[in-house]
């Protein structure tokens, strides 16, 4: 039974109201809709304008329908983010390893030397595009015509020296799901992330009374019906259509995921920086198919972009379980990623959501020499229980100190989690059996604080 979640306070509903109807306003979209997410469930969702215009020349040609949370909107590369997923649930199976390159799956290809780690986060240096000009005639290709321009595309910077992104890559990510399970793309997406996660209304073929996409003349402030964009073999890149109460299920589990798509791990290796998308004001990156963006001290997860008629944006506020989904029916303008990062901050700032209360720890007799205060490199190293485990920390006040620790055997653990994460801590013993000292890392820890000097002794 899902446990049931504190509804946001009126005043704050009607701030967000107030954000998304401002937003509406100032970007000229025909409509904006945006849903938020805390603890798992869907708190709050507001639609403001039309889905769907009335009809051009005529009066009341400015109304329309309005929008719900079950309207169909084109979210473009956030499409990304479940081809990404469905690679990773392969890779968690075994079926692939992320450092094979494009030569296991499509052999003889110029581009043999490409692993999928760097396709992933945007950082294999290929061309961003596929080849011909699909933006300008909106006629993607078929997967041979696809494969064929993939031979003439370029290599345009060197892996791994920036950040680039790439469209291509994502389609080629795209054959190699496909050549990995001998299904079409978008079976093996239905299967692996979409059914699992109760995403009922999303898929590469909308519904009816989906969304339509406009473009807003920016002096005559007319609009236009865009037309209808099927991407064929480049799908896996920005081709999926969904709505405000499934993007709420996908930011619930990617806020805090199980093991219903991938290990809840992988996730977390999902989101963690691979390469800089700022620079010099590192206030983004990209992991492997999210992309992260920092406003002072809280990095946010998710990922944009657009296609002809739509915008979407998606944030997770991972730590604090809160994430928020915006879309908009407009080619350009609609600032979507930055609005759902300011939802997620004013719910964060007006009602955070309650920590867990503290429950006591059970006894855990096999840890108990280790616990209390060590030292190592003059420095204080505490080692305690948490949720049954063992963690430690240089510095109570700093969270980033913090690491926890996993049993391998007798008298050795390996760094699971946080600081010097992989690193083995081995516990040596007297003659008497009592701990004498420990090593983390291979660095010395002792009960008293020794310097260098001491430990030559």
């Amino acid at each position: 039974m899902t446990p049931e979640v504190e509804p946001l306070s009126d005043a704050l509903a009607r701030d967000l109201r107030h954000r998304v109807a401002e937003a509406q306003r100032s970007w000229r979209s025909p409509g904006v809709s945006a849903g938020v997410v805390r603890d798992g469930q869907l708190v709050w969702s507001g639609h403001v304008g039309s889905a769907r215009l009335g009809a051009p020349g005529r009066a009341g040609a400015g109304e329309g329908v309005a929008a719900d949370d079950d309207t169909q909107f084109m979210i473009g590369s956030v499409t990304k983010t479940f081809t990404a997923l469905t690679v990773m649930s392969l890779r968690d199976e075994g079926r692939l390893s992320l450092d094979d390159t494009l030569e296991t799956y499509l052999p003889g290809t110029r581009h043999a030397r490409v692993p999928l780690r760097q396709m992933l986060a945007h950082a294999s240096g290929l061309q961003r595009e596929p080849v011909g000009n699909i933006w300008e005639s909106l006629q993607a290709p078929e997967r041979e015509a696809f494969l064929a321009g993939v031979e003439e595309a370029e290599q345009v910077l060197p892996a791994h020296h920036a950040f680039h992104y790439s469209n291509l890559a994502y389609g080629l990510l795209g054959q190699v799901v496909e050549r990995v399970t001998g299904q079409d793309w978008e079976h093996v997406v239905q299967e692996r992330v979409l059914g699992p996660l109760g995403m009922t209304r999303t898929g590469l073929v909308p519904a009816t009374d989906r969304a339509l996409g406009y473009q807003v003349d920016p002096y005559a402030g007319t609009a236009s019906e865009e037309p209808l964009f099927t991407l064929n073999a480049t799908a896996p890149l920005g081709g999926l259509w969904s709505t405000v109460a499934d993007m709420a299920r996908y930011a619930a589990y990617v806020a805090r995921p199980d093991d219903r798509v991938v290990r809840p791990e992988t996730i977390d290796e999902m989101c963690r920086p691979i390469i800089m998308t700022d620079v010099d004001g590192w206030g983004g990156a990209y992991g492997l198919g999210f992309g992260m963006g920092r406003r002072g001290d809280r990095v946010f997860v998710g990922h944009g972009r657009a296609m002809p008629g739509f915008l979407t944006g998606l944030r997770v506020r991972r730590r604090d379980g809160i994430g928020a989904v915006v879309f908009a029916n407009a080619t350009s303008n609609a600032m979507t990623l930055a609005l759902a990062t300011d939802l997620v901050e004013a719910v964060l700032d007006s009602e955070p959501s309650a920590p867990a209360p503290w429950v006591p720890e059970a006894e855990q007799p096999a840890l108990a020499e280790l616990l209390g205060l060590w030292w190592s490199e003059g420095s204080p190293l505490t080692f305690f229980v948490r949720d049954g485990g063992l963690w430690s920390r240089l510095d109570e006040h700093d969270p980033l100190s913090e690491t926890r620790y996993a049993a391998e055997g007798p008298d050795r653990f390996r760094a699971v989690e946080g600081r010097e994460r992989g690193e083995v801590l081995e516990v040596v013993r007297d003659a008497d059996g009592s701990v004498a000292k420990l090593y983390f890392a291979t660095y010395a820890v002792t009960r008293a604080p020794l310097a260098f000097a001491d430990l030559q002794a």
